[in-house]
């Protein structure tokens, strides 16, 4: 029996690699370099790929979709997002379009509590401080931070990622204030302030973490004017997509001391870092890769046509909401 041709784009873990060749004719990219758009077609149609298992980093833009073979029916990210896909295109050829919602809840989540914890206790500081050999010793007002007890954090996007985070926030016994595009039922909220608008949540925020997707309306949102709302002093996590935030304008507040610390792990331009970052000693830049646990984790599964649970183009399933 013919098994179905696949297109891999990038290196993968081994046992993904394995399934892939046991279950489909695959194609690999040994060198693990990102392929070009024109490198993409040009190896899907030398090897009528009928699917793709692609990342993050390659950009499947409307012209791509337009010149790849009539053959190829799916494309499946190793990623929980998807803007890197233009799914409209993808839906008007009828190629179903699959990721991998959930399998990195917990450990955003776990990423976005410890910068923030990162953040008010001054960790990079300290760290910097040690590594440079410019720690004297102790003195009573060295690098004093703040105690996350009784503070507010913001949630911006309360879908699966945010309240995990949440629940780990109430546990250094933080109040949890959130804005979403709907409010959760109450059995979710737990306790939880809702604001129907972000600048209704913004000034009430002593930390502020962001855990939306990256969208035409959220990509800049994060600027000069909304950075304004929030009261002075308060903490700045990122975990979500470095496009919603204006680096020059949260620089600009860091500089400034009207946001104490910052805590990122996503940026604008990946890998590339805004120079005004490295030299910043209260924001933590501290890309971590988010990785599910080792064993079960449904983004090392690869089933016949898809490595999801989702697939949500050409089967009308909303977009995924973290």
């Amino acid at each position: 029996m013919d098994l179905p041709r696949l297109l891999v784009t990038r290196a993968m873990p081994k046992n993904v690699s394995n399934r892939a060749m046991r279950d489909y004719t695959a194609l690999f990219n040994p060198g693990d370099t990102v392929l070009s758009a024109d490198e993409i077609v040009a190896r899907a149609h030398a090897h009528q790929a009928e699917a793709m298992l692609i990342c993050s980093s390659d950009r499947i833009s409307a012209d791509l979709v337009a010149r790849l073979p009539a053959c190829l029916r799916v494309i499946a990210t190793f990623s929980v997002g998807h803007e890197h896909i233009d799914v409209t295109a993808c839906k008007a050829r009828g190629i179903v379009v699959a990721n991998t919602p959930d399998v990195l809840t917990e450990a955003t989540a776990d990423t976005a509590m410890l910068l923030l914890l990162a953040a008010m206790r001054r960790a990079y500081e300290g760290d910097r401080l040690v590594r440079a050999g410019e720690w004297v010793g102790w003195h009573t007002t060295m690098l004093l931070g703040r105690d996350p007890r009784g503070k507010r954090l913001g949630i911006y996007g309360m879908g699966r990622i945010g309240q995990a985070v949440a629940q780990r926030a109430r546990a250094f016994g933080m109040r949890i204030h959130y804005h979403n595009r709907s409010r959760l039922p109450p059995g979710q909220e737990q306790g939880a302030v809702y604001h129907p608008s972000l600048a209704d949540l913004l000034p009430v925020c002593d930390a502020l973490s962001i855990n939306a997707p990256s969208t035409p309306a959220t990509r800049g949102l994060f600027n000069a004017e909304t950075l304004a709302l929030l009261p002075e002093g308060a903490y700045f996590v990122n975990t979500a997509r470095g496009d919603m935030v204006d680096d020059e304008a949260l620089i600009a507040t860091l500089k400034s001391g009207r946001i104490r610390a910052a805590g990122l792990d996503v940026f604008a331009g990946e890998p590339k870092l805004h120079p005004g970052y490295a030299p910043c000693p209260m924001c933590s830049c501290c890309r971590i890769w988010a990785a599910p646990p080792r064993k079960p984790a449904m983004r090392w599964a690869l089933p016949p046509w898809t490595i999801s649970t989702r697939c949500w183009c050409c089967n009308n399933y909303p977009a995924v909401g973290d």
